[in-house]
């Protein structure tokens, strides 16, 4: 997969560091709450993150076959994270990507791998 950017979606974000699109609706319980645990945490993981309607962004999970939601698109200076993340024997982040709501530990663990 080539380096997507940001930017190719249209999406103003942090250059440095990490940071996590939420791709969610405005509907979805488990994306609210899980908004809410990265919010809480932003100071600690050292993240930025922003929520986007998928309904607003069809763009952006077509491209990256998102079929569902919530889900957490990581990218590191700007650039989508190339690389797949398994926890416990299990795939957790396909090249970036992480579908469903997750504990605070997990979500921890995987932000302190990208």
């Amino acid at each position: 997969m080539e380096n997507i950017h940001l930017k190719q979606f249209g999406i103003n974000g942090r250059e440095k560091g990490k940071f996590i699109i939420v791709l969610c609706s405005k509907w979805c319980r488990s994306c609210k709450l899980l908004a809410k645990k990265l919010n809480a945490f932003m100071d600690e993981w050292k993240i930025g993150f922003k929520e986007i309607d998928i309904s607003e962004n069809g763009q952006l999970a077509a491209k990256l076959n998102i079929t569902a939601i919530p889900a957490l698109i990581f990218f590191e200076d700007g650039i989508l994270l190339n690389k797949d993340i398994e926890m416990y024997g299990e795939l957790i982040v396909r090249n970036g990507v992480m579908i469903g709501s997750f504990n605070d530990n997990i979500l921890g663990e995987i932000i302190n791998r990208i």
